[in-house]
C-alpha cells in the first residue's frame, strides 16, 4: 500500500519528514532533488534519524553520530553496526508516496520494546 506523505512543494530540499507509522518511517529531500525514505529509528539506540543531519546521501543521528546512507540504509560510520530498512519512494503529480518495505527492520532494544508497547 503506497502511503501519501506530502506534496514534494512542502518538503524543501535538505529537510525531512518523520512519517508516524509502527515504526516510524523518515523522509528525506535530498539538497540534489532526491528523495528517500528509511526507517526513522537508529539501529544504535533510540534516536530520530529525522532530527539528523542530512549531507548528500547521508543522515548523521543526533544521539551518537553513526551515518546512515539513505540510499542503501548501509551504516557508514559507528557505534551503529546495523543497516536502518530503506523504503521504495514515488513521487507522483506531485505528491511523494512510500511503499514501507516488509522486511524486518533493525530497531533497538529500547526502540523494540516501545513498538511492541512495553516501556523502552
Amino acid at each position: 500500500m503506497m502511503i501519501p506523505v506530502c506534496r514534494l512543494a512542502d518538503l524543501p530540499r535538505g529537510e525531512s519528514y518523520r512519517l508516524e507509522t509502527d515504526p516510524p518511517v523518515a523522509v528525506f529531500h535530498t539538497d540534489d532533488g532526491e528523495v528517500y525514505a528509511i526507517d526513522d529509528t537508529c539501529t544504535h539506540q533510540d534516536a530520530s534519524l529525522s532530527d539528523g543531519w542530512l549531507e548528500g546521501c547521508e543522515v548523521e543521528c543526533p544521539l551518537h553520530a553513526s551515518k546512515f546512507d539513505l540510499r542503501t540504509g548501509g551504516v557508514d560510520a559507528p557505534p551503529a553496526r546495523f543497516p536502518v530498512r530503506t523504503h521504495q519512494v514515488l513521487v507522483e503529480d506531485g505528491v511523494i508516496y512510500v511503499l514501507l518495505s516488509d522486511a524486518v527492520p533493525n530497531l533497538p532494544p529500547c526502540a523494540v520494546a516501545r513498538v511492541a508497547g512495553g516501556v523502552g
